[in-house]
């Protein structure tokens, strides 16, 4: 199973300007999220970014905050607890002309935008607020690919029993050159050489 850009969101969870110092890894960390922000714009794949208790830990770093379309302060270590399942799902269009008078059973299904439940999501800490978001999401019957090498936590332990967990639940583990070559699928698209560009 590969990455399809058209059923893709990217989710970049708090890599924020005083927790990053703190994190083992956290400037090739910051650096491959950027990559990823960068490579959903190139295929036109949405960018959410949250913050954790942004009052006390500051905003995301200013490079990775430019990349999303909207970024989500919370309080809760799970994004989802806090309405981020809301940003990812299309919302339901109410019934146009005549339908809305017919019964439910006998309304056409209205023609939405197509869903895009593939979650790629990258962030820090790995064991708390990226692994309580990703397992919500998850739960929510979203499919999640965790972006290992754009994941952190303070230790190196905490950061792989996270991935470990992650695994077991059903997530997809995978590196951002992973995620932008299964967006690209062929050497042939318009936008090889830009994602080339970005992985050098």
């Amino acid at each position: 199973m590969l990455l399809d850009a058209s059923l893709s969101q990217l989710v970049l969870v708090d890599y924020q300007a005083r927790l990053m110092p703190a994190i083992f890894e956290g400037e090739a960390v910051a650096q491959n999220a950027v990559r990823l922000g960068k490579m959903a714009r190139l295929f036109q794949v949405p960018v959410w970014g949250t913050e954790h208790n942004p009052s006390k830990l500051g905003e995301n770093l200013p490079d990775i905050r430019a990349l999303c379309q909207r970024t989500l302060s919370k309080m809760h270590f799970s994004g989802v607890e806090e309405g981020l399942g809301e940003w990812l799902r299309v919302p339901a269009k109410a019934p146009q002309g005549n339908a809305r008078s017919l019964p439910k059973h006998l309304q056409k299904p209205a023609a939405g935008a197509e869903e895009r439940n593939s979650i790629v999501i990258a962030g820090c800490e790995a064991h708390v607020c990226l692994l309580q978001t990703a397992l919500d999401l998850l739960e929510d019957e979203f499919e999640v690919w965790v972006v290992t090498d754009a994941c952190s936590s303070r230790t190196e332990r905490n950061r792989d029993a996270a991935f470990d967990r992650l695994a077991g639940a059903g997530a997809e583990l995978v590196t951002t050159e992973m995620v932008g070559f299964e967006w690209l699928r062929t050497a042939e698209h318009p936008a090889f050489d830009e994602l080339l560009a970005l992985i050098r």
